[in-house]
């Protein structure tokens, strides 16, 4: 099989033709498919993933357009003790991150490469993560044997012919290669999800910008725009070009007077990242207005105007199902009423989906493993849906998307937001006095784990800025970056933490949290535009007072002696607080930056005095 007999016309770039048609002969498929990103050609695809069972088609009355996916018991979620950054130095990749020596993880993949693809069909999809053309934007090709992929990359980028032609003849792109690890003898039957149940791969090279997967065909271990390029091989190439890609929300806050301002925020899984990108505020806020960019993943660049400019570079959202609902974030159950990949939740007897804490269950359901399930089983602690299910939607159909979301040159960012859970110990929201104070607040950052992560509850695990699993080089030298480019714009953003989760000595939530998050956003964005009502200086921080914020509407539920609580400093518990900083840093050596080491020093003395 030649080149030219696998590239239609449309493809100009001879080395993207050459690299198609070797690994196709490495890899063996029946046939290649080169993607066009048209609707035509994803109904097709649907189609057929209905005809060979990966797909169950919804109720058109109930959810139209929609269907749902049920995965391998074995590949349901990303794998961080299967993800490698395979840098040339060790000490490159950190210690933070999973490495194999680059050549002897290459001969690997030569093996588990050579006919993998065998029976069935390679399919070629160009992607470019950001608008075609911005100057934030970067294309990548996946090659995978997965229609699944192939449909989830048509809505979670821009997929098809339109990137091959903005690529050109010499254009430069990221090589993505994914296969589910399960090839075909002749005769041999599919099934309905396939993938590697005793072998699973996620492998990035930072030098050369690649990325290998094998074995899972689930999220971001086989959508390789989303975390693999968009996090890992991009935070390599933001290092080296000057620029920020981070596991960012980005939302937009406008004021009654029409003065608008954009946040971007990182949180840790199960924090509400979600939540907080699509939220609407509170009756106390009329004529206020939050609008979404983007609720994952944020790519950030010095514009010409001194300021950093962010934009999404995804097209979709790739959200968690369980915990979604009318209560906890309403502008996404209005984004799934249709065209909506939805996977490994339950299936209600009349064609619908379902998930835990969506609404009371029904009486009958068909559990994400295709059993039948009662409200019974969920008593016994049998989930209906995994915990880690998905949908997979575009993002246009966001009621609240801003209207600058797809604007190439980015949108200004005013106020950076760091945020984990905490049942105590840090306070509701604090700003960092400086740019350096902020990034050691973000670089410390910790999170509460829960079961979904570590299989333990309540312990805190450091996730510096969120980063944790997703920075594609050593966490010393991503801090030194992170200051570095506060010295490269004339605009630097303010630094916040906030912490929605803390508890009182009955163990239940004091902040309300949701949509009344507005309440400390408001105090934030107005920090930014020099009107806030205005804080106090403590030894983590500038925090409002219980008067700077607005109550209106909560005076009920959240008494000044609450607040004094969500905002108390426990020296005893700061104490233990900066032990675990010391121990991060103690980690990362001599890579660590002795301007972070210098604040550490500080904090230590501004909370002994």
């Amino acid at each position: 099989m030649n080149a030219a007999s696998i590239a239609p016309e449309w493809v100009r770039h001879q080395e993207l033709r050459q690299w198609v048609a070797d690994l196709s002969r490495r890899t063996k498929p029946n046939n290649v498919v080169w993607c066009d990103g048209s609707q035509a050609e994803y109904e097709r695809l649907c189609d057929e993933l209905v005809s060979n069972g990966t797909f169950i088609r919804l109720n058109p009355a109930l959810r139209p357009k929609s269907f749902l996916a049920r995965s391998h018991p074995s590949d349901v979620a990303r794998m961080e003790d299967r993800t490698f950054i395979c840098s040339r130095s060790e000490e490159d990749a950190g210690p933070t991150n999973n490495w194999v020596d680059p050549r002897e993880m290459r001969r690997k993949l030569e093996r588990l490469f050579d006919g993998c693809m065998r029976g069935r069909t390679m399919y070629v999809v160009p992607f470019s993560m950001g608008p075609i053309g911005s100057p934030i934007a970067q294309i990548g090709v996946e090659i995978t044997d997965s229609a699944y992929v192939a449909v989830s990359m048509r809505v979670m980028t821009r997929m098809g012919r339109a990137v091959v032609e903005w690529l050109g003849e010499q254009g430069k792109f990221v090589p993505c290669v994914h296969s589910v690890g399960a090839p075909l003898e002749p005769g041999e039957a599919g099934v309905a999800w396939p993938c590697n149940e005793k072998e699973k791969w996620i492998v990035h090279f930072p030098e050369t910008r690649e990325i290998w997967s094998y074995g899972s065909g689930y999220g971001g271990n086989a959508l390789l725009g989303k975390k693999c390029l968009a996090l890992r091989i991009a935070s390599v190439m933001a290092r080296d070009e000057g620029w920020l890609a981070e596991h960012m929300l980005v939302l937009g806050l406008e004021a009654p007077s029409g003065e608008k301002s954009y946040v971007a925020a990182a949180f840790p899984s199960a924090c509400g990242k979600t939540n907080l990108a699509m939220l609407i505020p509170p009756p106390a806020f009329k004529g206020w207005k939050v609008t979404t960019v983007g609720e994952d993943i944020a790519w950030i660049k010095p514009g010409p105007d001194g300021r950093l400019r962010a934009i999404n570079p995804e097209y979709g959202l790739f959200g968690v199902a369980p915990g979604t609902s009318e209560h906890t974030n309403p502008n996404a159950m209005k984004m799934l009423r249709e065209n909506v990949i939805f996977t490994n939740v339950a299936l209600t007897p009349d064609g619908d989906v379902w998930w835990e804490g969506m609404n009371e269950p029904p009486a009958q359901l068909t559990d994400w493993q295709g059993r039948p399930w009662t409200p019974e089983d969920g008593k016994k602690g049998r989930l209906a849906t995994h915990a880690n299910a998905r949908f997979t939607v575009p993002a246009a159909q966001c009621p609240s998307l801003d209207p600058k979301w797809e604007d190439p040159q980015g949108v200004p960012i005013a106020a950076f937001v760091f945020g984990g859970r905490r049942s105590s110990t840090v306070p509701l929201v604090v700003e960092a006095p400086t740019w350096e104070d902020g990034v050691y607040m973000a670089a410390t950052l910790g999170s509460e784990t829960t079961a979904a992560i570590t299989g333990k509850v309540g312990v805190v695990r450091r996730d510096p800025m969120a980063m944790l699993a997703f920075c594609g080089y050593n966490m010393g030298d991503y801090f030194a970056h992170w200051l570095k480019m506060g010295r490269a714009v004339k605009q630097q953003p303010r630094i916040f933490r906030v912490n929605w989760f803390r508890r009182d000595a009955q163990g239940r939530f004091i902040w309300p949290g949701f949509g009344e998050n507005m309440r400390v956003l408001q105090w934030i964005v107005e920090r930014c535009q020099g009107r806030a009502r205005g804080g106090v200086e403590t030894p983590l921080g500038i925090m409002p007072r219980f008067e700077d914020l607005n109550w209106h509407g909560l005076e009920a539920k959240i008494t000044p002696t609450q607040y004094a609580e969500l905002s108390r400093i426990d020296l005893s518990a700061w104490q233990d607080e900066l032990k675990s900083h010391d121990e991060l840093f103690e980690k990362l050596g001599a890579r660590a930056p002795s301007a972070l080491d210098a604040r550490r020093g500080r904090m230590h003395e501004r909370l002994a005095a």
